[in-house]
């Protein structure tokens, strides 16, 4: 068949005719699946220095655990999306959270750093676990419930991160870094058989075969790039190998745009690019993407700086994530606020307010930053401009496609979001490094500097969320593409959009 937004094609029943899932437990394990996921993602960051420690290798060496996690996730996110939305998103789903269990387990028990490097790989694996939920929620959700519950899913995977990188410190000064993965291990096992004895499978499905050449394309694209970024602090930036890299990445990305638009059945409709109201959502994505793990940078180091720098906190690790808590318990409450607010006006609104409120919580510590209210007061700003804009995306893709294309369209959308905040990361780290003292210590200046960066970066999610259609106009694009699933159209409100 001819992949296009379309045509997407209906296997069995529609979902409305058939028997519906317990939305309960359905939605309590997606959560806890994407959960487990969201932490294990920023969990290892905060105790690399002690697995490297324990395992005897350099910090160069061991931070390939971060690398071969990313590199994973990136790679198998639209393969296995796509994959869903051919044979069954339940079915992946299982496959996916397999992988998850097993890589956390191996890890758990890993002796070397290889065997550490490759049980992240096969955790990186579960980077669709996102996009199949959503897809899932969508097929098996009366659609007045897909807002809010699309929403908290959202909020979850922001939640995770912020809860992994609180949970480290204590789970390492109690416990051992074995613990980082048994913990999580709970988490996935349920999920997983929650997935197989408690999830029907979706009859909305677009059956066709996988492009192999596509996919192999996109992934020597991602992994140039990724590489580049997450390596080429260490390596120098103006090293011929992070330079070849990055060419190399940015060649091929171009190549498999003109390869996906020759072949009949593309990983990747680059069709579905064109639709205003998903290139605009993506890029609102790698931009917040870019601030959130940018605060994860900037925080726990200005909080665990001795004090007597005039500027640090002098806080331990533990004590340093506890501030954190404020900026996720914003996530979960603002991430199904945003499904309410979508619901009443289309993901505009909420997507926008997002934005905003994460460039006042960069501005505010960019301002001044030697206070703990003014810390906390960022905190609570970024969790809950992340939760509304996070929630706000998941739901401007899904009302974009339709329900055939929903993990191919999401899953990009995740690898957006993945690759923003790799750049974020090795951003943000480069501004510290830069401004530092004989000591090696960072200066007061990077910390502003590394404010006012983000701050800066935010602002273009602003503008890129008011690139979105209006909500009468978006709604009319949907009906257009062939989105049967629709809310009914929301209250139009006037914030400012470009014309076509």
């Amino acid at each position: 068949m001819t992949h296009t937004i379309e045509e997407p094609t209906r296997v069995g029943s529609a979902p409305s005719a058939a028997p519906r899932a317990n939305s309960t437990l359905l939605v309590l394990y997606l959560s806890l699946g994407g959960l487990a996921f969201a932490v294990l993602q920023s969990l290892v960051a905060p105790a690399l220095s002690t697995i490297g420690r324990d395992l005897g290798v350099s910090t160069g060496d061991i931070s390939w655990v971060l690398t071969a996690y990313l590199l994973a996730a990136s790679v198998l996110t639209p393969i296995l999306g796509r994959l869903g939305d051919m044979v069954g998103k339940r079915r992946v789903l299982i496959g996916v959270l397999a992988a998850l269990a097993a890589g956390t387990l191996l890890a758990a028990l890993a002796p070397n750093l290889t065997v550490l490097i490759v049980a992240r790989a096969l955790q990186g694996a579960a980077g669709a676990i996102l996009p199949l939920s959503i897809g899932i929620v969508r097929d098996e959700l009366p659609r007045e419930k897909v807002g809010v519950t699309v929403g908290l899913l959202s909020a979850i995977f922001g939640v995770g991160a912020g809860v992994g990188i609180v949970a480290a410190g204590p789970i390492v000064e109690h416990l051992s870094w074995h613990w980082l993965f048994w913990l999580p291990l709970v988490l996935v096992v349920v999920a997983l058989l929650g997935a197989i004895f408690g999830m029907p499978e979706s009859r909305v499905r677009t059956p066709g075969r996988l492009d192999m050449l596509g996919a192999a394309i996109l992934s020597v694209s991602l992994v140039s790039l990724l590489l580049a970024v997450s390596k080429g602090q260490s390596w120098g930036w103006g090293e011929p190998k992070t330079v070849g890299l990055f060419l190399l990445g940015v060649v091929a990305l171009i190549v498999f745009v003109l390869v996906e638009l020759r072949v009949s059945e593309p990983l990747i409709d680059m069709r579905l690019m064109r639709i205003r109201g998903v290139w605009a959502t993506d890029l609102v994505a790698l931009i917040l993407g870019f601030a959130m793990f940018g605060t994860f940078v900037l925080v726990p180091t200005l909080l665990q700086l001795p004090a007597v720098t005039g500027y640090g906190f002098g806080k331990t690790v533990s004590q340093a994530g506890l501030f954190l808590l404020p900026t996720v318990l914003m996530m979960v409450i603002f991430g199904p606020l945003a499904g309410l607010l979508d619901r009443r006006f289309g993901p505009k609104v909420p997507m926008f307010l997002g934005a905003v409120l994460v460039v006042v919580a960069f501005v505010l510590p960019a301002l001044a930053h030697g206070a703990t209210w003014q810390v906390l007061l960022s905190g609570v700003l970024t969790g809950a401009g992340i939760g509304l804009a996070f929630a706000a995306m998941s739901n401007a893709i899904i009302e974009s496609v339709p329900a055939g294309q929903t993990g191919e369209a999401s899953g990009v959308n995740t690898i957006a979001r993945t690759i923003g905040s790799s750049i974020g990361a090795a951003v943000v780290a480069a501004v510290i490094t830069s401004h530092s003292t004989p000591q090696g210590l960072p200066t007061d200046a990077a910390f502003t500097a590394g404010f006012w960066v983000c701050a800066g970066v935010a602002v273009l999610a602003v503008f890129a969320a008011l690139a979105l259609p209006s909500a009468r106009r978006r709604h009319q694009q949907a009906v257009d593409a062939g989105v049967e699933d629709l809310p009914p159209e929301p209250v139009e409100v006037h914030l400012p959009h470009r014309q076509r």
